[in-house]
């Protein structure tokens, strides 16, 4: 359409000049053929062709609403596309810079690190604890040599066995449980060691001579005299003294 338009433009250009070098030409057609009729007509055409001609080649000024949405719509995507272009590139150069930190050369002290854990022999595993003997309670060793005692006191005599031992063990209960005297307690044990039927026999008679002991007012002078002869041993105490009041009552 462009070329039609230089075409037109340059056959006016040629004609004008024409006109000018030799205007007898236009003179003669306007004398000789030119009506009133064939004047507009030629009129008409050059106004039809010039308006077809600027109709075509001047942009349209203005534009519809839906052509101006389209059109905004299209530069936002362009604008949506770029800055996704540009998110694109920035995300590809911070990859780059992560690869470049990546592939950093180790320095030496790093080198000299990652050798030693590479040459570093392997930790070993802490052994299994042996579990510590469970010691046994001072029953349990006292139940054991009650056994042993007994067994060697009747032999093959398993009833008297049985019998020894179940009566051995009765006692010991009962000596543990005993709170009073224990100084008495003491010595009974000292002296008959772990037959506990003689603990019992021996703290029995020494606990009730002291407490018969303890409740005599009569001849404190035969008391003093039994004590400082006899010590803690409290039956011969009460033997002492029984003696000697019958003595000096004879007299």
């Amino acid at each position: 359409m462009d070329n039609l338009f230089l075409l037109l433009f340059l056959t006016s250009i040629i004609a004008l000049i024409v006109g000018l070098i030799k205007p007898d030409i236009f003179i003669r057609f306007l004398k000789e053929r030119a009506t009133r009729k064939v004047t507009v007509m030629i009129f008409g055409i050059f106004a039809l062709v010039f308006f077809i001609l600027f109709g075509i080649t001047t942009e349209p000024t203005t534009q519809t609403p839906q052509v101006a949405q389209e059109n905004k719509i299209s530069e936002n995507i362009e604008a949506d596309n770029q800055t996704v272009k540009i998110d694109d590139e920035q995300e590809k150069e911070q990859t780059t810079n992560k690869n470049e930190i990546i592939e950093k050369p180790k320095t030496q002290k790093e080198e000299t690190i990652s050798t030693e854990i590479a040459t570093a022999p392997p930790k070993k595993e802490p052994a299994p604890e042996t579990p510590a003997p469970t010691q046994k309670t001072n029953r349990e060793n006292i139940l054991t040599i009650l056994k042993a005692n007994a067994s060697s006191k009747w032999g093959t005599d398993y009833e008297m066995v049985q019998y020894e031992y179940n009566n051995q063990v009765q006692v010991y209960d009962w000596v543990v449980a005993q709170t009073r005297y224990p100084d008495i307690m003491a010595k009974a044990k000292t002296k008959w060691n772990n037959d506990f039927e003689m603990v019992k026999y021996e703290y029995n008679n020494q606990a009730g001579a002291y407490e018969w002991i303890i409740s005599q007012t009569e001849y404190p002078n035969i008391m003093t005299n039994a004590k400082q002869k006899w010590g803690d041993d409290y039956e011969m105490i009460k033997y002492e003294y029984n003696n000697q009041v019958e003595a000096y009552n004879n007299l």
